[in-house]
């Protein structure tokens, strides 16, 4: 495969994901806890980790989390994002290659909502030096199941028909 063409399905990953990344920070969420997000840019960490493979995947979340902190975070939300996004990709790389016949791309992504939650509150409890953020667990890991659900059913159904398109399918053969 080309690597010009790799760097720019790469780049539209990293650009849609941080487009849906904007869109959500501008939903309010009726629910009343706060931090609680819906997680529309992990669609295309998904996407990238079916597609592309591991590595790339890796490239995704950074430049996705740095650029998103560009554009409007600050040293604290990058670091929250940073740790739920590389403890995500983590867990769904692993769950998607040791229980691949067992787990859907849907029980891959409500792994990486999760895992998500945990790499957060695991940082919050650091800099509050107390453990007790992590009693927030519960609560987010019920709203991480179902967003999870639904991103898992989203990047399901764009990954149907992105094997539909032929120059994708080279894309898609060859994962790092």
């Amino acid at each position: 495969m080309n690597k010009t063409t790799r760097m720019v399905f790469i780049a539209l990953i990293v650009a849609q994901a941080l487009v849906l990344h904007v869109v959500e920070g501008m939903i309010p969420l009726p629910i009343g806890v706060p931090g609680a997000r819906l997680g529309l840019a992990n669609i295309f960490t998904i996407i990238s980790l079916y597609t592309l493979g591991f590595k790339s995947s890796l490239v995704v979340v950074l430049l996705r989390v740095f650029l998103a902190t560009f554009f409007g975070g600050n040293l604290s939300s990058m670091m929250y994002s940073l740790s739920g996004g590389l403890l995500s990709l983590i867990v769904m790389a692993a769950v998607k290659n040791l229980l691949k016949d067992k787990v859907s791309i849907i029980g891959v992504s409500g792994a990486g909502a999760i895992s998500h939650n945990i790499g957060q509150l695991l940082v919050a409890s650091y800099i509050v030096q107390n453990i007790t953020v992590m009693l927030y667990l519960p609560v987010l890991t019920f709203i991480g199941i179902g967003t999870g659900i639904f991103v898992g059913i989203t990047a399901n159904f764009i990954m149907a028909h992105l094997r539909k398109i032929p120059s994708l399918k080279k894309i898609m053969a060859v994962t790092d």
